[in-house]
């Protein structure tokens, strides 16, 4: 088995595939370079630029990671992606073809919905949604996934829905989103709590770290309140307010901190008639612990490794202050060139004040 975080050699294969078997059928041989980006943020889960000698408009491309080190060798598939021509050039001897490549999922995005489409209450989700890919003719494989959540609603397609967008959205009822494994396969991927999850990888700064030394990270504060006020008027006329203070010294946005209150008011609390004034306080300090949680963003570069996007990983570099510090990469940009550098994105949330959030019993469930 490989160790990624020592020498090796790196060499990359590039292979078309038969959108119907997807089996790689044949080796290329006048690929120029190649980048790939996996990215959360996109209803495709990525893309690819390839610049080629060849026009390989409307075929499936593999790219394949050639990794050697002593007797161990391994073939890693970097992801199989539909090849587009927007251009062409010949400088009087050699043709430059450059493509413009997309996941599978790409052709889930050509055809709408029937009008009027339903999926019915009681049916599965996860199961409904499958047949609905097979049904499309999508020509990637699709996963099975056995999951029983049945929908507790009609739920109707939008005239603006393609075969992707409606059954993204279906899926969002069982918990689960489309996934592309290795082989850009689909695969359906449950959503988890990254506090549940395993790390795929730990990224270190001591000798053996595959990480570039630049990291950098951001974050938006500027509209955290350190003050939450909840009025509530029951049913009966009840009236009951309360409210909730962040002046803990050691957060960042505090009222020590900024020099300034930042309110949210909630008129329209989530909570039952009945409710008491502990009960309600308890509520309000519940608000601001939640509304105290940020989203951090790390972006990083790192060596070659079996991450993929939806992944855990735990950092723990502490030159720039991050200690087993669990985050989910949400985007990769994997250049196909000796030492395939990965630029990563990650995110984590991070409580800014309070403890964990309590009090589920008097929220409003029904």
């Amino acid at each position: 088995m490989i160790d990624w975080t020592k020498s090796m050699r790196q060499t990359f294969e590039y292979y078309i595939v038969d959108p119907y078997t997807w089996f790689d059928v044949e080796r290329l041989t006048r690929i120029k370079s190649c980048s790939i980006t996996r990215d959360l943020s996109l209803d495709t889960l990525g893309s690819a630029s390839i610049d080629s000698s060849d026009d390989l408009n409307d075929k499936y491309i593999r790219p394949y990671l050639i990794a050697t080190q002593g007797d161990e060798k391994e073939k890693i598939s970097l992801g199989t992606f539909l090849a587009q021509t927007p251009s062409t050039s010949f400088d009087g001897k050699v043709n430059s073809v450059s493509h413009d490549a997309y996941t599978p999922l790409i052709e889930l995005t050509e055809k709408q919905m029937p009008i009027g489409y339903a999926v019915r209450k009681g049916d599965k989700v996860v199961d409904r949604a499958r047949s609905i890919l097979l049904d499309t003719s999508l020509r990637a494989p699709v996963g099975e996934c056995e999951d029983a959540t049945t929908l507790t609603g009609d739920f109707l397609s939008d005239p603006q829905d393609s075969r992707l967008t409606f059954v993204s959205d279906l899926l969002v009822n069982a918990k689960y989103s489309l996934g592309l494994d290795e082989l850009s396969r689909v695969i359906f991927v449950p959503d988890r709590d990254i506090n549940a999850m395993q790390p795929r990888w730990i990224y270190t700064d001591d000798n053996s770290s595959i990480l570039y030394p630049d990291m950098s990270a951001s974050r938006d504060i500027f509209g955290v309140p350190n003050r939450v006020e909840v009025v509530f008027s029951s049913s009966s006329g009840e009236f009951l307010t309360a409210e909730d203070k962040n002046d803990d010294d050691t957060s960042i946005v505090s009222y020590q901190a900024r020099g300034r209150w930042i309110t949210y008011r909630d008129s329209s609390p989530d909570v039952v008639d009945g409710i008491t004034q502990d009960q309600l306080n308890e509520y309000a300090h519940n608000k601001l612990v939640s509304l105290s949680s940020v989203d951090f963003e790390l972006s990083y570069r790192h060596g070659y490794c079996p991450v993929r996007i939806g992944d855990c990983v735990m950092l723990n570099y502490a030159r720039a202050g991050f200690r087993n510090t669990k985050a989910k990469v949400t985007k990769q940009v994997i250049e196909c060139v000796p030492g395939c550098p990965v630029q990563e994105t990650a995110v984590f949330t991070k409580k800014l004040y309070g403890g964990d959030i309590f009090g589920e019993a008097i929220r409003q469930t029904g």
